[in-house]
């Protein structure tokens, strides 16, 4: 699935520019948690089933599904 999903190095490197996707699509993240999580997917992955009392691989899945919404993201620094 390589090239389909969003590059979760990019999005370390740029994460404050992201993290507006993270917050449209998991309201219930608070701003505190996205400090924490500072693009890194394991991290992002917690956080959810934490917020919404999720298993693993439900957060994963969602997370899969987003990659691929996302996966033309390009970081400001690298455009």
């Amino acid at each position: 699935m390589k090239g389909n999903t969003v590059n979760w190095d990019m999005i370390e490197s740029d994460w404050t520019q992201f993290e507006d996707h993270v917050r449209q699509k998991w309201a219930k993240l608070a701003d505190v948690s996205l400090a924490l999580i500072v693009g890194r997917r394991d991290q992002l992955s917690g956080k959810l089933q934490e917020a919404y009392g999720i298993t693993k691989d439900q957060a994963d899945r969602q997370l899969r599904e987003f990659e691929v919404t996302h996966k033309d993201f390009q970081p400001k620094s690298q455009t």
